[in-house]
């Protein structure tokens, strides 16, 4: 940086008021019996939010040593701050259940006037969702199927609600009829082969079998 350019000079900040300079010189800190001043903030605690105590070295060290934001909250009411925390104290639905309004106009879908909601639906779009979503077998309550899951159980053939003993006999098929012993030595289901162990892998890794 050029000290003598002539931009330099033009950089102005702005001075601190006379009156918040002798506020922050006579605020005594708040610490009974202190008369040092109260350079050091401390938040007053749980309800007090905003709200901060002015001490001066020491005592705010002292303050900070035994504060507990929690202090006379029993263990459940700490975990219940802790996880409406994730979401900013902030209130959360299941997916879905602001998206439709319980009535009985005309219009409501198949599936909504069977659960008591209605939406208009012009284009017949989650007509057509729910339609495939019926047609395909439903995945067991309580598994969670990730993408890569999914995958290895399209490379065994099988849908992703496959018991363990579906998948164990689907993968005994696919390797006798990828073998190359079973096709005279031809090399060339090697690959295919190799993807049907790897799926299998994936999925007894995961706990599906």
């Amino acid at each position: 940086m050029k000290f003598d350019s002539p931009l330099f000079d033009r950089i102005r900040v702005r001075r601190p008021r006379e009156e918040d300079v002798s506020a922050r010189a006579v605020r005594e800190c708040d610490w009974a019996g202190c008369d040092r001043p109260g350079t050091h903030r401390a938040p007053k605690g749980r309800g007090h939010e905003g709200e901060y105590w002015h001490y001066c070295l020491d005592h705010v060290r002292a303050y900070n040593a035994n504060y507990n934001y929690f202090a006379g909250l029993n263990d459940d009411a700490v975990a219940a701050y802790q996880k409406d925390a994730v979401t900013g104290h902030r209130p959360t639905w299941r997916m879905g259940m602001n998206g439709a309004r319980r009535s009985g106009a005309e219009g409501a879908s198949a599936t909504g006037a069977d659960q008591g909601f209605s939406w208009h639906d012009p284009f017949g779009f989650f007509d057509a969702a729910d339609r495939g979503a019926q047609a395909r077998r439903e995945i067991p309550e309580g598994r969670q199927v990730r993408n890569a899951e999914r995958k290895a159980f399209e490379t065994l053939g099988l849908e992703i609600d496959a018991t363990a003993a579906e998948i164990k006999a689907k993968f005994k098929e696919q390797v006798k009829r990828h073998h190359p012993d079973s096709h005279g030595g031809d090399r060339s289901y090697e690959d295919r082969l190799r993807a049907v162990i790897q799926a299998y892998n994936y999925l007894k890794a995961a706990g599906f079998c």
